[in-house]
């Protein structure tokens, strides 16, 4: 399966980056299938609650930025999502069911003081957005 370009390119520079629990985004031969890679992450994140209405309709899901609200995520996506990283206690995801023109795959960031999932059109928004929050710290 061929990467969305944002990330490609990012493991053309610089194949992974940092390695403490802050913030570390996995070397191309570490990343992996959420399923296979930490199984137990991808069953409670994908495991529907009671309050939840499977699936999301669209007009909740497809909201990025400042509008979203991270409880409308889709559960049943998690399991087949890229690992790509571990930062603030949470992960990086790459969600190849969602995708633009362009070829980039939906962005996720799931941690558990979250409700949900930070979702970004994006590898390159996911970065982005999290480089500005640690130099507004």
């Amino acid at each position: 399966m061929e990467l969305p370009p944002s990330y490609r390119q990012f493991l053309l520079s610089a194949n992974g980056w940092g390695n403490d629990d802050d913030c570390c985004l996995l070397r191309v031969e570490a990343a992996g299938w959420l399923r296979d890679a930490d199984p137990s992450i991808a069953e409670s994140w994908s495991a529907p609650k009671p309050e939840d209405s499977w699936s999301v309709p669209d007009e909740l899901y497809f909201v990025y930025g400042q509008e979203q609200d991270s409880i409308h995520y889709r559960g049943e996506y998690v399991p087949g999502t890229l690992l790509i990283g571990y930062w603030d206690d949470g992960v990086a995801l790459l969600n190849p069911h969602v995708r633009t023109s362009e070829g980039e795959w939906e962005a996720w960031h799931l941690a558990p003081w979250k409700p949900g999932a930070n979702r970004y059109r994006s590898f390159w928004d996911l970065a982005m957005d999290e480089l500005r929050m640690r130099y507004a710290r």
